[in-house]
């Protein structure tokens, strides 16, 4: 871990993933496991999250991030969806940007 306490882990560190739904369950899971021995298990709504913000970044044209924030969605939650999701938080970009640099010590370099 960095002296910011954030954890780097290129693609060469993931030593596994293993997507399955459990018995009994409807959702995917995702077992992530790392070379420093850290197992992860990641829901759907997680991942379907983390999708959603990677192509909203990824394919836009001028967009360089998206902040979502856990948000509990109650009774307006769509038929099979999770009533705790990852949404859009409304943050200007650059704003995110300042704070992840100051996170990861100013240029995030080591990313």
């Amino acid at each position: 871990m960095g002296s910011s306490g954030v954890r780097v882990y290129p693609n060469s560190c993931v030593e596994r993933v293993v997507a399955f739904i459990p018995p009994g369950h409807r959702h995917v899971r995702f077992l992530v496991e790392f070379c420093d021995g850290l197992r992860l298990l990641l829901q759907e709504a997680t991942v379907a999250g983390i999708v959603r913000a990677y192509a909203a970044t990824a394919i836009h044209p001028t967009r360089r991030c998206i902040e979502l924030v856990g948000r509990d969605v109650g009774g307006e939650a769509k038929p099979g969806f999770a009533r705790h999701q990852l949404l859009e938080s409304g943050r200007e970009c650059g704003e995110v940007l300042e704070e992840v640099g100051r996170l990861l010590g100013e240029g995030g370099s080591s990313v």
